[in-house]
C-alpha cells in the first residue's frame, strides 16, 4: 500500500518513497529549552507522533532524530531579539545549564504524558559545537560565507533558488521576516553562522573557534545534527509552518551548499492552534501548559484526542469549550470500549479475513496524508460491528492504539463504578415501575439500558443485568 505526504516544498501529496527501502530517516525540530513547552508547541509534536507511529503501522522503521537547543537563541528566528536562554536564566535566577536542564526534563514529562515517544536520538546542541564548526569551515571552504565585524555570516545569494521552500520573493520574505537593519550584512537576509561579536557583551554560553570564541547561529544546528545521524540524504524533515520562511530555508541553504546536492526529500509541516486573538505565544508571558490544563481538570490524553480530530494542515481553535467537547467525546468512546473489554468470551475465534479487512480499513486512511479523523471513523465502524465478537474488536482497537497512543485498552476504574451505580439506580427505577403497572416507564429504562449495552434480566428471583 502506498503512504501519501503532503510535501511542503512541492505544495502537492505525494507518493512517500524512502531513500532505502523500508528505513526511514526523520527530523523534527525539538524544542528550545528556556520555559515551558505550550499547548501550542505541543501540538506539532503530537502530529509529528502520530506520523511516525502511522509509518511504522504501515511496516517502515523509522529513525526518529530530535534536536534540543539548548545554547543562547534569539527570540525570532532572525538574528534579532533577546537570547531566551539569557532570559529563562533572568527570570528565574538560575543559570542557563540548570534553566536547559530543568525544561528539557519539563518537556519529556508533557510529552509522556501526552504519550509521545522519545525520538530514536537526541541531541542536544551544547553537545555537538564542534561539529557545528567543522561545518561552518566547509561552507568557508566552498565560498558562501564571509566576515563582518567578528561574525561569520552565510551570503545567500549566492545559493542558487533561496527561496523555494517558501515559494517567496525575497522582497516578501524580507517583509515577513521583519528583519532588523544590520548594516554588517551585504543582505538583508543573510544570517549569522557564529557570532563572536553580539549584541550580547556577557554572552555566558560561549566557546573557542577559528573565528574568535563565541556562539553558533540558530540555523546551524539542525542541519549539523540531522547529517551527523542521518546522512546525507534525509527522507522526512518536519516542523511547524512558522519554521518555514526563515528557519527552514536556512537549513536548506547551508545544508545544500554543505553538500552540493538535494538534502531533504520530503518536508512536512503542521499548522497553527490558534486561540481566539491569534497564535498562541510565549512572548506575552501568558500562555496555556499541560499542566494548567490538568488544573482545569482535563488530561493530557483529552488534549491528545481534541488534536488528534483535527487534519493537521489546518489551524485548529483552541477553546476550553471545544476541548469539553473532545473530552466528553473521549470519555464517551472510553466507555464504548470498556464495555467491549468486559465482555470478552475467550473461547470465541478470531476471523483473520474480518481483521485484515479492517486493518486495510485503517491504513488506507493514516497513509492518506495521515488522515487521522477518518481512521477514528474506522475505529467506531469496528465497535459497531454486529459480525465482529468482542475478541475481534479488542485486538483491533489495540491494534489501532498503536497510533492513537490513547490508551483505549486502559479501563478506567471510576468510570465502571459510576455506571454501574447509574445502572442499579435505573434498574430499581424500573421494579418500582413494574410494582406500580407503569409499563410504559419500565420500557423506556429498558430502552435506555439497551442503549448503554446493558441487557435486563427478569426472573423469579429478582432483576439482573449484564453487559451486551
Amino acid at each position: 500500500m502506498s503512504f501519501y505526504l503532503y510535501n511542503t516544498m512541492t505544495r502537492n501529496k505525494e507518493e512517500f518513497i524512502p531513500a532505502n527501502k523500508n528505513k526511514i530517516g526523520m527530523y523534527t525540530c525539538g524544542p528550545t529549552v528556556y520555559n515551558y513547552a505550550h499547548i501550542g508547541n505541543l501540538r506539532t509534536y503530537i502530529f509529528e507522533d502520530a506520523l511516525k507511529k502511522s509509518l511504522e503501522y504501515v511496516g517502515y522503521k523509522v529513525k526518529h532524530v530530535m534536536n534540543v537547543t539548548d545554547v543562547g537563541h534569539l527570540q525570532s528566528d532572525g538574528d534579532e531579539g533577546e537570547d531566551k536562554m539569557a532570559l529563562g536564566a533572568s527570570r528565574e535566577h538560575k543559570t542557563v545549564w540548570e534553566i536547559a536542564k530543568f525544561y528539557e526534563d519539563a518537556f519529556f514529562e508533557d510529552c509522556k504524558k501526552l504519550n509521545v515517544k522519545k525520538p530514536t536520538v537526541i541531541c542536544r546542541a551544547t553537545e555537538h559545537i564542534e561539529d557545528m564548526i567543522k561545518f561552518v569551515q566547509k561552507l568557508e571552504e566552498r565560498g558562501y560565507t564571509y566576515e563582518s565585524n567578528g561574525n561569520v555570516y552565510f551570503e545567500i545569494d549566492k545559493f542558487e533558488d533561496y527561496t523555494k521552500l517558501a515559494n517567496l520573493s525575497i522582497d516578501e520574505l524580507e517583509a515577513g521576516s521583519r528583519i532588523e537593519i544590520d548594516p554588517n550584512k551585504k543582505n538583508p537576509l543573510d544570517f549569522v553562522l557564529w557570532f563572536t561579536n553580539s549584541k550580547f557583551s556577557n554572552q555566558i554560553m560561549q566557546w573557542d573557534s577559528p573565528w574568535g570564541r563565541g556562539f553558533p547561529g540558530w540555523h546551524l544546528e539542525c542541519s549539523t545534527m540531522s547529517i551527523k545521524y542521518l546522512g546525507e540524504n534525509i527522507d522526512i524533515h518536519c516542523g511547524g509552518i512558522d519554521h518555514i520562511p526563515v528557519h527552514h530555508t536556512n537549513e536548506i541553504a547551508q545544508s545544500e551548499a554543505a553538500l552540493g546536492h538535494k538534502w531533504v526529500n520530503y518536508w512536512v509541516h503542521g499548522e497553527f492552534l490558534v486561540l481566539d486573538g491569534g497564535k498562541m505565544s510565549k512572548s506575552s508571558g501568558d500562555f496555556l501548559t499541560v499542566s494548567k490544563l490538568e488544573e482545569e481538570g482535563f488530561s493530557p490524553l483529552d488534549y491528545r484526542y481534541f488534536c488528534l480530530q483535527s487534519k493537521y494542515r489546518k489551524q485548529l481553535v483552541f477553546s476550553f469549550e471545544s476541548l469539553k467537547d473532545a473530552q466528553n467525546g473521549y470519555k464517551a468512546l472510553k466507555k464504548k470500549i470498556g464495555t467491549i473489554l468486559t465482555n470478552i468470551d475467550e473461547t470465541n475465534n478470531i476471523n483473520k479475513e474480518l481483521i485484515s479487512g479492517y486493518q486495510e480499513k485503517f491504513k488506507t486512511q493514516i497513509s492518506d496524508d495521515l488522515n487521522i479523523a477518518n481512521a477514528f471513523t474506522v475505529l467506531n465502524e469496528v465497535i459497531k460491528d454486529g459480525e465482529l465478537n468482542n475478541k475481534e474488536k479488542a485486538f483491533l482497537i489495540e491494534d489501532f492504539d498503536k497510533v492513537f497512543s490513547l490508551n483505549l485498552m486502559t479501563i478506567e476504574k471510576e468510570v465502571i463504578e459510576v455506571d454501574e451505580k447509574l445502572i442499579n439506580h435505573l434498574i430499581e427505577e424500573r421494579n418500582i415501575a413494574r410494582k406500580e403497572k407503569n409499563y410504559k416507564r419500565s420500557d423506556e429504562i429498558r430502552a435506555q439500558l439497551l442503549d448503554m449495552n446493558i441487557e435486563v434480566l427478569d426472573s423469579k428471583e429478582g432483576t439482573s443485568w449484564r453487559v451486551k
